[in-house]
């Protein structure tokens, strides 16, 4: 990745990186029971050398920990994705959930939570599952309905995404209206929440946004030539059709584990790639690994929010990003007119 001719770039990434690293450990000392920061870094370290003991430790390493990482894999997926399908789109008001993934991982995961309510260790691994299942089906179902002549276009895709999502949206709903006593435990989950979190998880996850943004900030360059259009991207030299179909399947991956484990989750990929940009610029060579660092700081925030501003009650993080990206989405229209 050449930075060079982007003289904010660099400073810009430490920033967020070290910024990551407070807000991760503010973050896991904050709570019900606070924490000092230093105690933080020792039972992670003494977690890390298995030597973890003692009630602290387990509210660290083993309660806190995997929430908050949890937290900032879902959040940088979302962040990536959303980078992804604003470039594809050419339009800074598309965002993860723009092709009706979300809507297919939230009926797989309805559909689970349902089929074993009365079985809580087989519930643990196949909502997830079930959530990746059902996004992946929808992806392929809306891609197939985008295709025409073997062409991928992009308008036929937000129509044909934006179709399926109010079907599976309305299929979600009537299961929760048939499935009566699991209501408000649907309800809670499709409002997007962490407090599930755990070790397993963060296993499952963990790879899969590692894998998908690597994947993302290697293909920086053909993103930044989406940007000009399909027909001069064409000219200088990129497989557009192919290209399209690699960086969809990448974005709904992403979007698929983030659901799977944490629910709906909305706006984070809207509101960090749009503010990101504003510092680093349109290069996605830089705009992916920031934002990547920018939807986990947000994220890990949010949850910190939603689980200490009512203690002992906690909201679904979800609500805590709508609150906040409402406003934001307002602000984007305005200064679109604007401009």
């Amino acid at each position: 990745m050449d930075l060079g001719r982007n003289t904010r770039a660099v400073p810009a990434l430490i920033a967020l990186a070290v910024a990551l690293v407070v807000t991760v450990i503010a973050a896991i000392a904050l709570g019900a029971v606070r924490v000092p920061a230093a105690e933080v870094v020792a039972a992670i370290g003494r977690g890390l050398t298995g030597q973890a003991g003692g009630m602290a430790d387990t509210l660290i390493v083993g309660i806190r920990l995997p929430r908050v990482l949890l937290a900032a894999l879902v959040g940088a997926a979302l962040a990536v994705a959303g980078c992804i399908f604003q470039a594809l789109f050419r339009n800074p008001l598309a965002d993860p959930y723009i092709l009706g993934v979300s809507s297919g991982a939230g009926l797989g995961a309805v559909l689970a939570l349902t089929a074993t309510a009365t079985v809580t260790g087989v519930r643990f691994g196949a909502v997830p599952a079930a959530a990746f299942v059902g996004a992946l089906l929808t992806l392929m179902l809306v891609v197939r309905l985008a295709s025409l002549r073997g062409r991928l276009d992009t308008v036929s895709l937000l129509l044909a995404g934006v179709a399926v999502s109010y079907t599976l949206a309305a299929l979600t709903s009537f299961v929760q209206v048939f499935a009566r006593e699991q209501m408000a435990t649907l309800v809670f989950w499709m409002m997007g929440g962490l407090g599930a979190a755990s070790w397993p998880y963060i296993a499952v996850v963990g790879p899969m946004t590692a894998v998908g943004g690597v994947a993302a900030i290697a293909m920086g360059r053909e993103l930044n030539l989406m940007l000009l259009g399909d027909e001069r991207a064409g000219q200088l030299g990129l497989d557009v059709e192919r290209f399209k179909r690699v960086s969809l399947l990448v974005a709904s991956l992403l979007t698929a584990a983030a659901v799977a484990v944490a629910g709906l989750i909305g706006f984070v990929g809207l509101m960090v790639p749009h503010m990101v940009r504003l510092v680093v610029g349109p290069d996605h060579r830089v705009l992916v690994p920031a934002s990547m660092l920018g939807g986990a700081i947000m994220l890990v925030v949010s949850d910190l929010i939603a689980r200490t501003i009512l203690a002992p009650v906690e909201i679904p993080v979800g609500i805590v990003t709508a609150i906040a990206g409402g406003p934001f989405f307002v602000w984007l229209l305005v200064r679109g007119e604007r401009r």
